[in-house]
């Protein structure tokens, strides 16, 4: 249970981090609504990167926390691991590029770890429940 519950806090950490630097990043530049469409824009980056984020950390947080009240094997810890691993590496390649217009690496690394450690999350489900 102490995976799950430490990867499910991490994500925690995610959403909450991304929404306090979309916060200092309004605060900076005295926007109180709205953003920037500029893909360059930092606001831009920061707001697009939290949202992604609370489409995706929220569910996998359920999911990982369910699981890991099943004791589950040891793939299912490593997937649970890769999963929150994935959230990150998708908020860096967010933040840190110069732009969204162009494809990074590290974007396209998080989101297809999400997608696949997401649904072997879920199958795992279908074996615990």
């Amino acid at each position: 249970m102490a995976t799950a519950i430490i990867c499910s806090m991490l994500l925690g950490v995610l959403v909450f981090g991304l929404g306090l630097a979309v916060s200092m990043g309004r605060g900076a530049t005295s926007t109180s609504i709205g953003h920037s469409t500029d893909p360059a824009d930092p606001l831009h980056k920061r707001v697009r990167a939290h949202a992604n984020a609370t489409e995706y950390a929220p569910m996998l947080a359920v999911v990982i926390l369910f699981l890991g009240s099943r004791e589950p094997s040891a793939w299912v810890l490593w997937t649970m691991v890769a999963a929150t691993v994935a959230r990150y590496l998708h908020a860096a390649g967010m933040i840190f590029p110069a732009t969204l217009a162009k494809a990074n690496p590290l974007r396209f690394v998080g989101a297809l770890l999400t997608y696949i450690c997401g649904l072997l999350l879920c199958l795992a489900g279908f074996m615990y429940a």
